[in-house]
């Protein structure tokens, strides 16, 4: 067991909370059991070290703790201590594990015939990139793409706000937004901008072809070039008196609009 919050390993996976560490590792922490479970389950070769408690390692050993001892992975036991002591929030929840990062492949996404995408540009904050991709797996998307500019998901807020969403599917980082639209162009797939200002209103938006969701900054939304660059402008109607939908919101009633869509058949209208 190990019982020294002070070592150098509790220290190196502490650091993983810092974006220069995970950079420079290619690892980065998941905490909690549903975020580690989704690891073990759909992502075991990347996962390096799993850490639980006593009681996790009772409480989780028929979803977490045997299935990653099955699939050859380190299981360690700590304190509760120690896993403190490792981890970015106050109640860590027993378990937590070290994952290496895995850039999704723009090629293969576009290489499998998308129908539905989600773009995220320019979004910074971590709990609605999390939840766009948590979303974006919910709603059965292919991908979620995420330019250079935006928050980095692997970031613990994120990884936390996903839900283990994150094994589920691909996430493309470090994308440049303009040619990212030009190349879904050149596949088919056609590209909304999502804006209060649009002309096109989410029920009447064509969402039987192939596309992709453009999603903008929290607080000034979708630049003019970024609107000029995609095939339309939709908007989701705002029946109530509330002013606007947040980002994360907006996503996932426009993912969920095309999944509707696509469960109806290609001959519904």
């Amino acid at each position: 067991m190990l019982t020294n919050p002070r070592s150098n390993r509790v220290r190196s996976v502490r650091a993983l909370s810092k974006r220069p560490v995970r950079d420079r590792t290619g690892r980065f922490a998941v905490e909690g059991p549903q975020g580690v479970r989704e690891a073990v389950r759909h992502a075991a070769p990347r996962v390096r070290d799993v850490y639980v408690t006593p009681e996790a390692l009772v409480r989780y050993a028929d979803d977490i703790v045997e299935p990653a001892r099955a699939a050859g992975l380190w299981v360690h036991e700590v304190t509760p201590e120690v896993l403190a002591a490792m981890a970015g929030t106050d109640a860590p929840q027993g378990v937590l594990a070290v994952v290496d990062t895995a850039a999704g492949d723009f090629d293969a996404v576009l290489g499998a015939g998308p129908r539905l995408l989600v773009l995220l540009t320019h979004v910074r904050d971590p709990g609605n990139a999390g939840t766009v991709i948590r979303g974006a797996d919910a709603a059965g998307a292919d991908a979620v793409l995420v330019s250079g500019a935006s928050v980095d998901v692997h970031s613990p807020k994120v990884v936390r706000s996903t839900a283990g969403s994150l094994f589920h599917l691909p996430v493309v980082t470090g994308l440049e937004v303009g040619a990212t639209l030009a190349r879904l162009r050149a596949h088919g797939i056609r590209s909304y901008a999502t804006d209060g200002t649009g002309s096109t209103l989410l029920p009447d938006a064509d969402l039987a072809v192939p596309h992709c969701w453009v999603m903008g900054n929290e607080a000034w939304g979708l630049g003019t070039e970024v609107r000029d660059a995609c095939d339309d402008v939709v908007r989701v109607p705002i029946h109530g008196r509330a002013e606007s939908l947040n980002l994360a919101m907006a996503a996932t009633v426009c993912l969920y609009a095309s999944a509707g869509r696509r469960a109806r058949g290609p001959s519904a209208r």
